[in-house]
C-alpha cells in the first residue's frame, strides 16, 4: 500500500504534472493512507495483535519553520497522530522540531504525505508571484498557513469517507487507538500546553488556501471549522 501511495506522489511531485493533477493525485494517496490506517486498526484488533504507539521526531528546516510545522500538524491531526512543536533558540537562531506520535502504519502515512506536500507547496509559492507592497516574506507565510488550512478540509473529507460505511466495531478500536496515542503524549509531556494564536500581516492567505483546495474531494465538498491540536513545548 506505502508503495503505491509512493508513486502516486511521485507523479504528483513531477515538474511535468499540472496543479490540478497534482491536486487530484495527492488526495487520491490521502484517502488512501487514511483507508489503509482503519483497516490496518480493525486488523489488529481482530487477530487481537497488540501493537504500541511509536514516536519519531521531525526536524524541520529553514525557511517557515512555523509554518511547516503548522502543515505537519495538519497531517497529522488527519491521520490520527498527535504532535508536539518543540522550539529553541541557538546560536545559529530558531529551530523547531516536530514530535509525532501514533501507531506505525499512521506516522508512516503522515511523513510521507508531509514530505509530498512541503515539495508541492514549494512549487506553488514559486508560481505565485508577491504582489506589489506586499513584504514578501510575511506574504509568503500567509500563503503556507492558506495552503495548510484548505489541506486540512481536505484530508478531513478523505478521512470521513474512508469510514462511510463503518465497519462493525470500527468507533471503538479508533477511540482505543487513540487513547493509548493520547496516553503516550501524556507520558512524555505532562505539561505540554496549546501554542499561541499567531497574527500574520501577509495577505497570501487566500492564494494559499486556493492552492490547497483545488482538488475535487468528491461530489460534495466538505466544509469544517475544524482545527488541528497546535500544541508547543519550548
Amino acid at each position: 500500500m506505502l508503495d503505491k501511495v509512493r508513486k502516486l506522489l511521485a507523479k504528483a511531485e513531477d515538474p511535468a504534472c499540472t496543479p490540478q493533477e497534482a491536486d487530484a493525485l495527492t488526495a487520491k494517496a490521502a484517502a488512501l493512507i487514511a483507508k489503509y490506517g482503519i483497516d490496518q486498526a480493525l486488523l489488529d484488533a481482530r487477530e487481537a495483535r497488540r501493537q504500541t504507539v511509536g514516536n519519531r521526531l521531525v526536524e524541520l528546516s529553514a525557511p517557515y519553520l512555523r509554518e511547516k510545522a503548522y502543515l505537519l500538524h495538519v497531517v497529522a491531526a488527519a491521520l490520527r497522530c498527535r504532535s508536539i512543536r518543540l522550539e529553541r533558540r541557538t546560536a545559529d537562531g530558531l529551530r523547531v522540531s516536530v514530535h509525532l506520535f501514533g501507531f506505525a502504519s499512521d506516522v508512516a502515512g503522515v511523513e510521507l504525505l508531509f514530505a509530498s506536500l512541503l515539495v508541492q507547496a514549494a512549487r506553488g509559492l514559486l508560481r505565485e508571484p508577491v504582489p506589489d507592497g506586499q513584504q514578501a516574506a510575511a506574504w509568503r507565510r500567509s500563503w503556507l498557513i492558506g495552503f495548510g488550512s484548505a489541506v486540512q478540509q481536505r484530508f478531513a473529507a478523505a478521512s470521513a469517507r474512508a469510514q462511510e460505511p463503518p465497519a462493525p466495531g470500527t468507533a471503538l478500536v479508533l477511540a482505543d487507538r487513540e487513547r493509548a496515542v493520547d496516553l503516550a503524549v501524556e507520558a512524555e509531556y505532562p505539561n505540554v500546553r496549546a501554542g499561541r494564536r499567531r497574527r500574520l500581516s501577509g495577505g497570501g492567505f487566500e492564494a494559499g488556501s486556493a492552492a490547497g483546495r483545488r482538488a475535487d474531494l468528491g461530489a460534495v465538498r466538505v466544509e469544517t471549522n475544524a482545527r488541528p491540536e497546535v500544541t508547543t513545548r519550548t
